[in-house]
């Protein structure tokens, strides 16, 4: 039964070499510098555009008088001064993002990508999480305090070489209840995963018989950002209900390098992004999954990242889950 290993990530020089030229700008990111107010950490890429304690020159307003225009500095976690806490309903942002390599991840997305055994096929995410009630404050750039969100998502897979028939399809839903307290997060999290096969391909493929892939899951998942760009998690889920051949253990780790500080203009930064997920249905085999492109971040925390895409290991359409597959192409995710 074939495993992650080197020897199969290996045969892709081309993946190893974008890693690591990636890898080197990342490292060559300007890090934060003090403003000239003292008291607002800014990063060298913001004082370059606000060279004056982070905030831009002063604008002639109507009757002589000077303003400055309205800009929000970064500001270090490290650094930010504590808010008092709050209740709020609807909340802006996250306090626990999802793991940007994560393939059953809510999220917008779509990978255009080529399996050595299936050819070209399109693996696409049709959701997103949202918060509902966050008791903490706003934070910048990260909430912190306790919040309740939802989140759900279907994950279709498109075979681009046949006419575009819908292979098969996940479905996810769930609620995490998570924490953050400075560099530190927690989610315990509920979620139902169920998985389809589809019409087009059951017609084209009758003696494949549909199984009924389904689970719900009570996971704990922790992070920890080494830096304000670097971001370390890893999560054990257990099935309280298991059907079609799934078992109730699976565990997920991986490593975020995502830069913080809000994009200017169409500037953007570098991105990595690595993920493992194991399974005991599969022996505790399971898959791993590559990514490193560019990204741009808004002010509010929204995520929109392209770049190459690489994964290898048992499928994750789980309709499929004991077949393994060697993924490679581009992709393009957007997170709320």
């Amino acid at each position: 039964m074939p495993r992650i290993s080197y020897r199969a990530i290996s045969r892709h020089p081309l993946l190893w070499g974008a890693v690591s030229a990636f890898l080197g700008i990342a490292l060559a990111q300007p890090s934060a510098v003090p403003s000239q107010a003292g008291d607002v950490p800014l990063r060298a890429d913001t004082a370059e555009y606000f060279p004056q304690g982070g905030l831009p020159p002063p604008l002639d307003l109507d009757g002589g008088q000077s303003a400055h225009a309205l800009a929000v500095p970064y500001t270090s976690p490290a650094t930010a001064v504590e808010e008092e806490w709050s209740l709020d309903v609807l909340p802006s942002g996250l306090i626990y993002p999802s793991y940007l390599a994560g393939m059953r991840e809510p999220r917008l997305g779509a990978m255009w990508v080529h399996e050595r055994d299936l050819g070209w096929l399109l693996d696409a995410a049709l959701g997103g999480r949202v918060g509902l009630f966050r008791y903490g404050a706003e934070g910048t750039p990260r909430p912190t305090g306790w919040q309740i969100d939802f989140e759900g998502a279907a994950f279709p897979r498109i075979d681009l070489e046949h006419e575009l028939d819908l292979v098969a399809a996940d479905f996810r839903y769930g609620v995490p209840l998570t924490l953050g307290l400075g560099r530190y997060q927690a989610k315990l999290a509920y979620y139902h995963l169920s998985s389809h096969l589809g019409d087009e391909y059951m017609l084209r493929f009758r003696q494949v018989p549909r199984i009924n892939f389904s689970r719900n899951v009570l996971v704990w998942g922790n992070s920890f950002y080494a830096t304000d760009d670097v971001r370390l998690y890893a999560e054990a889920g257990w099935a309280m209900y298991t059907d079609g051949g799934t078992e109730p253990w699976e565990f997920q780790f991986g490593i975020d390098y995502s830069p913080a500080c809000p994009s200017h203009g169409l500037r953007g930064a570098p991105f990595v992004a690595l993920n493992a997920h194991l399974r005991e249905e599969v022996d505790f085999g399971g898959n791993l999954v590559v990514q490193v492109g560019w990204q741009w971040r808004s002010r509010n925390g929204h995520l929109l990242r392209t770049g190459m895409h690489y994964f290898t290991g048992k499928s994750d359409q789980f309709e499929f889950y004991r077949q393994h597959e060697d993924k490679l192409g581009l992709g393009l995710w957007y997170d709320f």
